[in-house]
């Protein structure tokens, strides 16, 4: 009975998930929301135990701005090569082969590696520096701290970058499952750490970062392994397929350094003002960031496949209405959440935050800060569809133009907001630069939808 239960069931779901492309990425949606759930518990779990050990403590301020510059690099180089590469990789696999996409993964993997060492070393030899400037309000106590932490967390660049990569060929080949439940495991090892090793303090905490990426890549290496991919990243030249992926990364990686620089302008003015400012703006974005994360993770990785897929046909038809479709469901779901919030910020702190060495009195800017980032939630995950659907187009010069613009937003709203209400300031800048961003960009895709549809209807 169970058996045949279970079969109308499996049943059930391939029919909902499949045949049209709405359904197809509403499946692929699904099956990365669920798992990134499953990776959001167990962060929030990890996120608990951080506020109840160190509360917003110095040497959480410390480790904080160790962890922002190893992020920005992280963030500006895998992201760009994932945006650049997907949909090269994608039209290579289709129109040429397995053999051509493995030649594409193994030189691309191979160049993005080198980049990322180098960003490694770089960000070492130069720490002393940028850390008297992004933490000119820490005592020089605190600034040792900062440096020694960041010796402990460099290495993660590497192992982070890797794991992207690898997670990008899984997406490409729609392959989403594993890739969307192997990052449980570094909130399951921090959470191990930080309650076995007590004596270490908050390097616990920068040492289970490296653990649970070291993790991460044997998983996903063996996942890719069976799926009869190489590893090794061997050397093929600089053909026309790398170099049409490379003709896009390096839009990409102005776009997203401008962007990524969004959160180090943050980091340094909170860094400016009270102490435990940089902790407690960590902390008011931190419910934000899981339902944000979720739903853009799940909708950006199912996404880029199918619209490359259109791209790559022709059929505008079908990208204008799967656009569509999905913003409007998009402001559906998002905009109730916002709401929520928004009005019930201080009574989700208190529940979440409020014990140990985290007090009411950070309950109450905590709560504040999360308000105001709560209003960038619908044009955050809009702007994530948008940008998706840019980078299957290949016109990834848009983002460069639109992270420009959004950096001097976030400098200038940081500015005049923290005038106004202090830390919480940042917040509020933070959401007017995505409600920009997300007007800039929707206005740019339809210019260039209705460019391709002309030639299209000229050429027929």
């Amino acid at each position: 009975m169970k058996n045949l239960q279970y079969s109308h069931l499996v049943t059930f779901w391939k029919k909902l998930t499949s045949g049209s492309t709405s359904r197809q990425i509403f499946g692929a949606a699904i099956t990365v929301g669920l798992g990134t759930a499953l990776v959001k518990i167990a962060a929030m779990a990890k996120e608990l135990l951080v506020a109840w050990r160190f509360g917003t403590q110095d040497e959480l301020d410390a480790f904080y701005i160790a962890l922002a510059i190893p992020s920005f690099v992280i963030n500006v180089t895998t992201g760009a090569f994932n945006s650049a590469f997907i949909p090269t990789y994608i039209q290579v696999l289709h129109k040429q082969g397995v053999k051509a996409s493995q030649e594409l993964f193994s030189s691309a993997t191979r160049c993005n590696i080198g980049l990322l060492v180098i960003a490694g070393v770089f960000v070492v030899i130069t720490a002393p520096v940028y850390l008297q400037l992004i933490a000119s309000g820490l005592s020089s106590q605190k600034l040792s701290l900062t440096f020694n932490l960041l010796l402990v967390i460099a290495p993660f660049i590497l192992l982070s970058g890797i794991s992207a990569i690898w997670g990008a060929v899984f997406n490409a080949r729609e392959h989403f499952a594993l890739f969307a439940l192997v990052p449980v495991v570094t909130p399951l090892i921090t959470i191990a750490f930080l309650l076995r090793l007590k004596s270490w303090g908050i390097f616990a905490f920068a040492s289970a970062l490296l653990c649970g990426a070291l993790v991460e890549i044997v998983i996903l290496g063996v996942g890719l392994y069976k799926q009869g991919i190489s590893l090794y990243p061997k050397w093929y030249g600089f053909d026309s397929n790398l170099r049409q992926a490379s003709n896009q990364y390096a839009p990409m990686i102005a776009g997203s350094l401008m962007t990524c620089s969004a959160g180090i302008v943050d980091q340094v003015m909170a860094a400016m003002l009270s102490p435990g400012s940089v902790a407690a703006l960590n902390y008011g974005n931190r419910l934000i960031i899981s339902p944000i994360s979720l739903m853009s993770l799940a909708l950006g990785t199912a996404v880029i496949p199918y619209f490359s897929k259109m791209v790559a046909s022709g059929d505008w038809k079908g990208v204008s209405h799967t656009l569509k479709h999905y913003l409007l469901i998009i402001f559906l779901i998002t905009v109730p959440l916002a709401a929520i919030m928004f009005i019930y910020a201080q009574p989700i702190i208190e529940l979440f935050f409020q014990r140990g060495s985290f007090t009411s009195e950070d309950t109450v800017l905590v709560a504040q800060i999360q308000s105001f980032y709560a209003l960038q939630i619908p044009f955050y995950i809009g702007c994530i569809l948008l940008l998706k659907l840019i980078s299957s187009m290949q016109q990834n010069q848009i983002l460069m133009w639109v992270s420009g613009f959004g950096l001097v937003v976030n400098i200038l709203g940081n500015y005049l907001f923290i005038q106004w209400l202090g830390i919480k300031g940042i917040a509020l800048s933070t959401s007017c630069v995505y409600l920009f961003s997300f007007l800039y960009l929707l206005v740019a895709v339809n210019k260039q939808l209705k460019k391709y549809r002309k030639m299209q209807n000229k050429c027929n």
